[in-house]
């Protein structure tokens, strides 16, 4: 998606645009059990934050120099959604959220973050305010795949060697035209499935 507007700084917040995904064990306040900190033990660094709508179709994507954190998501939404979604479904909601609204609260007034179910059972201390399955009366959530993120990913996985090759520039291209494909082809399965 093009970009609508630029990600601002935030001179007030000390730590703002740094990568925080080991800032998270409850010094800001967040108190989240689940610590991006086991990504770094087996590291991962860098990679791709591809954004899924629920039907398993990409909207885009992000390629994160360094190590996930709540900015690369923050700064995407912001500087590519016209308006902020009704609804951010991502396994790190119950930090994404508060990390957002303390940014651009009328920006993201309306959005509900949310844990996909699969996710949600690492999360022992969070909110239950962020569960996908405690949303049993919004028919947006209730009825919606949460884990389409993760179809959706495992399907990256399988460009993930040739892509390790490759320079920048040509690995954005190459998973561009990879996420094009996966979507015409998901378009057609989802026509096939509302047809029979």
């Amino acid at each position: 998606m093009p970009q609508v507007r630029s990600r601002p700084e935030y001179p007030g917040l000390r730590n703002d645009g740094k990568i925080d995904r080991n800032m998270v064990s409850g010094t800001d306040g967040i108190g989240c059990s689940k610590f991006f900190a086991e990504y770094g033990k087996k590291g991962y660094t860098g990679g791709v934050l591809a954004f899924w709508c629920t039907h398993g179709i990409c909207y885009g994507f992000h390629c994160i120099p360094e190590g996930e954190g709540r900015n690369d998501a923050f700064s995407a939404m912001y500087t590519r959604w016209k308006e902020a979604p009704r609804v951010v479904v991502y396994d790190f909601a119950c930090a994404l959220g508060p990390y957002c609204m303390l940014r651009e609260a009328e920006f993201f007034k309306d959005t509900i973050f949310i844990i996909d179910r699969f996710h949600a059972a690492g999360h022992k201390t969070c909110s239950p305010a962020c569960f996908a399955s405690n949303y049993a009366f919004d028919p947006d959530i209730k009825n919606a795949n949460t884990s389409a993120a993760e179809f959706g990913n495992s399907g990256l996985k399988r460009i993930r060697l040739p892509v390790r090759y490759m320079s920048q520039g040509h690995a954005i291209v190459y998973i561009h035209r990879f996420l094009s494909i996966w979507n015409r082809l998901r378009r057609r399965t989802l026509a096939t499935a509302a047809k029979s």
